[in-house]
């Protein structure tokens, strides 16, 4: 007889729908977007039933379903209470189902402090990696780049920058496609005397490990496309992230600003439209919505708090891609590589 292959299992998404700035809201509605344009996922909306069910409003798929959790994450709440106090929150439960096997990753908004203590705790870290990284792509000239830590951690040592280099090349590799994806060391500065003790101490196991390793790399690089991976601790890259926002707000509203001037400026603004909107397409951090939480024993996805419908949907096909790509197998191979070569 001939051999039958077994389709591969379509991927489980748990969804916080109670967490971030708008919660059922913007959830609900994102789950149901995403439902429409993939057909081979599974979702789990999780959160206060009688919410989600309202916001359905009599939407059913056999695809999606509702488990009840009766607390919430405060987005200001503390890390610690959160854990302690909220085991039935949207938040906690979204996590045990990975933990459970019953979902294959977990999707929230909300709070960053909490979801990254929860996450830790509930799901353990990968073999060799100490701490987790918050990681995301961010545009630049020849398509993005992709930084970490983006807040996890704001104090890190080298031995842990080493470990968030590892993790972001393996991810990059297998979601760009790249075979050795550029990695470069954040610092003031390209020349070997400049930086703090840490970044040097850094500098000096890369430089000795396999990774596609370039050296050092200033602020501007992150935009230039020349890197794929940008390392940094996560105080240095939160800061760079929110910088990188501010900075496409800024000139969005400048460019609107300009073209409104005027009667005569806003036709050219009309003849200009199409590259317009192709450049606001380019700067929307909607698009760019999901930041992974590498090293975790499982896959979570750390959606902006303020995310609308198509952030969140941004942020559910980054959990799929992810799942799909085995990337926690796959990073947990490439450090125990590293590290059998005596790089760490």
């Amino acid at each position: 007889m001939p051999e039958t292959s077994i389709a591969p299992r379509a991927p489980t998404i748990a969804l916080d729908a109670m967490g971030g700035d708008h919660g059922a809201e913007v959830v609900v509605p994102a789950a149901i977007r995403y439902l429409d344009q993939s057909n081979d996922v599974h979702l789990i909306l999780v959160g206060d039933e009688a919410v989600i069910d309202a916001r359905l409003d009599g939407f059913r798929n056999p695809r999606l379903r509702v488990r009840h959790a009766s607390q919430i994450v405060g987005m200001d709440e503390p890390p610690s209470k959160a854990l302690r106090g909220k085991k039935d929150s949207s938040m906690r439960v979204a996590i045990d189902l990975v933990k459970q096997g019953e979902a294959d990753a977990c999707v929230s908004a909300g709070n960053t402090g909490a979801l990254m203590a929860t996450a830790r705790f509930v799901l353990k870290m990968l073999p060799h990696i100490e701490r987790p990284a918050i990681i995301t792509a961010i545009p630049s000239l020849k398509g993005h780049t992709w930084v970490l830590d983006l807040g996890a951690n704001v104090d890190s040592t080298a031995n842990h920058l080493f470990q968030f280099a590892v993790m972001g090349s393996e991810l990059v590799s297998l979601v760009d496609d790249l075979a050795s994806p550029r990695v470069g060391l954040l610092n003031i500065g390209q020349e070997e005397i400049k930086g703090n003790e840490q970044v040097k101490a850094a500098h000096a196991i890369l430089s000795k490990s396999t990774l596609n390793y370039v050296g050092y790399v200033e602020g501007d690089d992150i935009y230039t496309g020349d890197v794929d991976v940008v390392v940094t601790d996560g105080f240095v890259g939160n800061v760079a992230l929110k910088a990188s926002e501010g900075v496409a707000r800024l000139v969005r509203h400048q460019l609107d600003k300009g073209f409104r001037a005027s009667l005569a400026r806003k036709l050219r603004g009309f003849l200009a439209l199409p590259v317009l909107r192709e450049f606001q397409k380019t700067l929307d951090p909607r698009r760019y919505n999901g930041a992974s939480l590498l090293g975790l024993r499982g896959i979570v996805i750390k959606s902006h708090g303020g995310a609308d419908v198509l952030a969140f949907t941004n942020a559910l096909r980054i959990a799929q891609e992810e799942v799909e790509k085995d990337i926690g197998a796959r990073i947990t191979c490439q450090v125990e590589r590293q590290l059998a070569g005596g790089t760490a």
